[in-house]
């Protein structure tokens, strides 16, 4: 189904609807809470209308809460999107707030060499209620997936979140707010654009794909890894359940402040017997900002002499879908260490 009356020339725009509260659209009738439906949007958000694009639209069967987002539903999302490369300009993904950070990051590493934005929003209240977010999101995600630049490629080249005031870049995000508008932040990473009176966009920080190579799909994710959160009173039993398992790869390993853990010997002794035994841990901290300085406190070199590896500013949404991308190309624990530690699409800052 596409929107009316595209205008000429109109950018070709695919709306993929997953689920999430943006997508419960109020009957202007019976007032009561209906699935989504681009025609009923269309009845609900005459203004998209006016926008002028060629909207056509896919959805999950049936639409999912983001609470239920899986590997198998990231690959189901990418392959809509891959298999509409070549005939869309743009692509926009209407999704829960709960795991959009996991999703986007996901994304970020399953569509390679992206030179087209993937833009995904969502809403904290469904669209059609008296007072909500949702229509503005959209209609913004909208505008900025339809955005060219002055040589008329597209302004945004990669997977973004479009919420409330702000674009972030995805696999540098995370959700800060169960109630408010401004629900993500990206704490390591500067805005792509800001929303104001004007779309204002940060053309220094757009992601771009390397000259000469061409989108490719790598689907492929291997969902064998966990994240181990230290907090005071971790036990030795706790933590070996964990590392032992036996059908885990490797593990996101939440660290105090600039990466530190606890500094006892059965401490590291226990991740050094997991590295030993073919698992991979990387280091990322439980702080919002900032990140991993391994040689900044004993207690992080400790951890590396230990085989850990620096996640340096990563956010724990993206070293947990790049572990799974990664092991999901079938390398080993080695290889995937290596590779955790220079950005594939953006996602690390430094070193």
């Amino acid at each position: 189904m596409t929107s009316p009356e595209p205008a000429q020339n109109a950018p070709k725009i695919l709306l993929i609807y997953t689920g999430g509260t943006i997508g419960m659209i109020e009957d202007a009738h019976t007032g009561a809470l209906v699935p989504f439906d681009l025609a009923h949007l269309m009845e609900n958000v005459p203004k998209i209308g006016r926008l002028g694009y060629d909207i056509s639209h896919e959805q999950f069967n049936p639409p999912i809460d983001s609470s239920n987002m899986n590997p198998a539903h990231w690959k189901a999302l990418a392959t809509m999107i891959a298999e509409g490369y070549d005939a869309y300009d743009a692509f926009v993904v209407l999704h829960g707030t709960d795991t959009m950070a996991y999703t986007a990051s996901a994304l970020s590493f399953m569509l390679q060499n992206l030179a087209k934005p993937v833009i995904i929003t969502g809403s904290q209240l469904p669209i059609g209620e008296i007072r909500e977010d949702g229509t503005e999101n959209l209609i913004t995600a909208l505008q900025i997936a339809a955005a060219r630049d002055a040589s008329g490629a597209p302004r945004v080249q990669e997977v973004a979140i479009s919420f409330g005031r702000h674009l972030w870049r995805g696999n540098c995000s995370t959700k800060v707010s169960s109630t408010n508008f401004g629900a993500f932040r990206s704490f390591n990473f500067p805005a792509l654009a800001d929303m104001d009176l004007h779309i204002t966009y940060h053309d220094k920080f757009l992601l771009r794909p390397e000259p000469g190579t061409a989108f490719k799909l790598e689907a492929a994710m291997d969902d064998a890894v966990g994240v181990i959160w230290l907090y005071p009173g971790i036990t030795e039993n706790v933590l070996r359940a964990q590392l032992e398992n036996e059908h885990a790869k490797g593990f996101v390993l939440r660290t105090f402040g600039a990466g530190n853990a606890p500094t006892e010997t059965w401490f590291t002794s226990a991740l050094a017997d997991a590295v030993r035994a073919g698992k991979l841990i990387v280091n990322v901290t439980q702080c919002p900002a900032g990140g991993v300085e391994e040689k900044r406190y004993a207690t992080g070199d400790a951890l590396a002499q230990a085989g850990v590896v620096s996640g340096y500013d990563m956010t724990c949404e993206a070293a947990l879908t790049k572990m799974m991308h990664l092991f999901g190309q079938g390398l080993t624990a080695a290889d995937v260490a290596q590779q955790m530690q220079a950005p594939l699409a953006g996602e690390l800052t430094r070193p």
